[in-house]
C-alpha cells in the first residue's frame, strides 16, 4: 500500500513538473524550452528569433499583419518594391486577389510549415507569378517556350526587388564587359569626432587601476579612434543619473567621477553612438537578430550552415569581428569571418583571385581598397541619400536573393551580364567564384533585342511620314 502511495505521489509530482515547464515555456518571452511547443520547423531566416513568439504573434496565437513591416518595411522601401500591397488594392485586381491575395504577407510566407518552405522563406508554388502574368506568354515572343513556373530563375524575376533587373537597367548595361578597366570603391564617410587631435597613449583618461596595461593602450592607440580623438572614457564612462544607478550596476567597475562610471564592458548602443547605422543593420541580420528581440547573443553553434567547432559559443556582438581596443577592420575583412564559418564557399575563398588581390593590397603591391574580401561582397560600403559613406552590416542585404548583390557590389568590378551569369551559378558560388561562369543567362540579351526591336519600328513609322 505504501509503495503504491509512493508511485502516485511520484506520478503527480511528475505531472507538476512537466506542467510547470511546460506553462514556463508558453509565457516566458526569451525560454528555450519555447521550442518544445512550436508547431513546425521556422524558416532559414527566422529561427534564431523563434523563442520570441511574441514578436510575430498575439496572444491568441493569431499572426499580427504588421509584424513583417515592424523589421522589413525599411528593406522594402530600399528595393523599390515592384509588388507593394497598395498596388492590388485597385478594385480591378479583385478577381487575381481571389486567386492569390497579393495584399498579405502571409499568403507566401508562412512558418512552421517546413514541407511547404522553399529556399527563400516562400510556402507558394514555385508557378504563383503565372496566375497574374498569363499574357505574358502572348505579349513576349521571346517568353513563349519558357516555363510557367520559370519566372523567378536566378537571374530573371524578384518579386520584390528588381533594382538590378528591370528592363531599362538591363538595356542600359547591355554590351559591357566582363571586368570592368577599374574597380569602383566607395571611401568610407568618418563619424565627426569629438576633438581634431591625435590622441597617445599618454592621453588616455582610463583610471589609473586600469590604465597599466601596455598592450591595451598600444592597441587604443594605434586605431582610428584614437586618431579621431576618441578617448578610452568616450566608449567605457557611462553617465550615472541618480544614486540608485551607482547601486545598482552589473559591471565589474570603478568611479571615474561623481557624474560617470567606469564600465569594463562597451555596450551595442554605445558603439552605435557614432555607428549609428552599422549598429542598426546589425541588428537586421543574421549575426544581431537575437539581440534585436532581447535575447543572448547569436552563437556559431545555433548556425545552420557548418561552422568552425572551436568558435562554437562565441558570442556575436561587435566585438566578435572588432576585436576590443584594436578594432582592426583588416582583421574584420577576412579573419573574423573565417575563424568561424567552415562551409565550402567560405573555405574556398583562399583559393581565389578575389583573395590573391587581398594579399597584394596588404603586401602594399596595390592600392588601397583594390582587394576584394568577405566584407567587400558581404559588407558592402553603401552611400545613403546624402551621400555619406558607410558599411552595411546586415549581411542578410544581399544574400536572397543574392540578384540584390548586383547593383552594391559586382558591377563594382564585373558588367551587369557577367555578374547575373555568376550569381546564378550554384557550383560558382560554391567555389567562391574561383572561375568563371559556365552558364549564360539571357536577361540582358532579352532586355536589348527588346528595345532594339522598338527602335527598328520607330524609325520605320518615321520613314513611313
Amino acid at each position: 500500500m505504501k509503495g503504491s502511495k509512493r508511485l502516485w505521489y511520484w506520478l503527480i509530482g511528475t505531472n507538476v513538473i512537466l506542467f510547470g515547464i511546460i506553462a514556463y515555456s508558453a509565457i516566458a518571452p526569451g525560454a528555450l524550452t519555447k521550442t518544445i511547443l512550436l508547431p513546425g520547423e521556422t524558416s532559414h531566416g527566422h529561427y534564431q528569433i523563434e523563442m520570441r513568439c511574441d514578436v510575430c504573434h498575439t496572444e491568441g496565437n493569431g499572426i499580427r499583419e504588421d509584424a513583417c513591416l515592424d523589421c522589413h518595411a525599411e528593406e522594402l522601401r530600399l528595393a523599390k518594391d515592384t509588388h507593394p500591397s497598395s498596388k492590388f488594392n485597385d478594385p480591378s485586381n479583385a478577381d487575381l486577389l481571389n486567386v492569390l491575395d497579393a495584399t498579405n504577407c502571409l499568403t507566401c510566407h508562412r512558418e512552421h510549415v517546413q514541407e511547404q518552405t522553399l529556399v527563400m522563406g516562400l510556402t507558394m508554388p514555385a508557378d504563383y507569378c503565372y496566375h497574374c502574368h498569363q499574357e505574358t506568354l502572348e505579349t513576349r515572343p521571346s517568353h513563349a517556350d519558357f516555363a510557367f513556373d520559370s519566372c523567378a530563375t536566378a537571374g530573371c524575376h524578384n518579386y520584390h526587388d528588381n533594382t538590378a533587373l528591370y528592363e531599362n537597367f538591363l538595356n542600359k548595361h547591355a554590351g559591357e564587359d566582363d571586368f570592368l578597366a577599374e574597380m569602383v570603391g566607395l571611401a568610407r564617410s568618418s563619424p565627426s569626432p569629438p576633438t581634431a587631435s591625435q590622441l597617445t597613449q599618454i592621453a588616455a583618461d582610463a583610471p589609473e587601476s586600469l590604465s597599466g596595461d601596455a598592450a591595451i593602450l598600444d592597441d587604443w592607440a594605434s586605431t582610428a579612434h584614437a586618431a579621431a580623438g576618441v578617448n578610452c572614457s568616450g566608449c567605457h564612462a557611462t553617465e550615472v543619473l541618480n544614486e540608485s544607478a551607482n547601486q545598482t550596476t552589473n559591471h565589474e567597475a570603478d568611479s571615474a567621477s561623481d557624474e560617470f562610471r567606469w564600465s569594463r564592458t562597451v555596450s551595442l548602443d554605445t558603439c552605435g553612438q557614432c555607428h549609428e547605422r552599422e549598429r542598426d543593420t546589425f541588428l537586421l541580420g543574421h549575426h544581431g537578430m537575437r539581440l534585436a528581440q532581447d535575447l543572448p547573443a547569436m552563437t556559431p553553434a545555433e548556425a545552420r550552415i557548418p561552422m568552425h567547432v572551436d568558435a562554437a559559443h562565441r558570442q556575436l556582438d561587435c566585438n566578435a569581428c572588432h576585436s576590443g581596443h584594436r578594432f582592426d577592420t583588416t582583421y574584420a575583412s577576412v579573419e573574423a569571418c573565417l575563424g568561424c564559418h567552415n562551409d565550402d564557399h567560405s573555405n574556398a575563398f583562399t583559393q581565389t583571385s578575389h583573395y590573391d588581390v587581398w594579399q597584394q593590397e596588404l603586401a602594399g603591391e596595390s592600392p588601397v581598397g583594390s582587394g576584394v574580401t568577405c566584407a567587400t561582397c558581404h559588407l558592402p560600403r553603401v552611400e545613403d541619400d546624402d551621400g555619406n559613406v558607410w558599411v552595411q552590416h546586415n549581411q542578410n542585404a544581399n544574400l536572397r536573393p543574392n540578384e540584390k548583390m548586383i547593383r552594391e557590389v559586382c558591377m563594382n568590378c564585373h558588367g551587369l551580364a557577367f555578374s547575373i551569369d555568376a550569381l546564378a551559378d550554384q557550383d560558382l558560388i560554391q567555389n567562391c567564384f574561383a572561375t568563371s561562369p559556365s552558364q549564360h543567362i539571357e536577361s540582358v540579351d532579352l532586355a536589348k533585342a527588346r528595345f532594339d526591336e522598338k527602335q527598328r519600328k520607330r524609325e520605320a513609322r518615321l520613314k513611313k511620314k
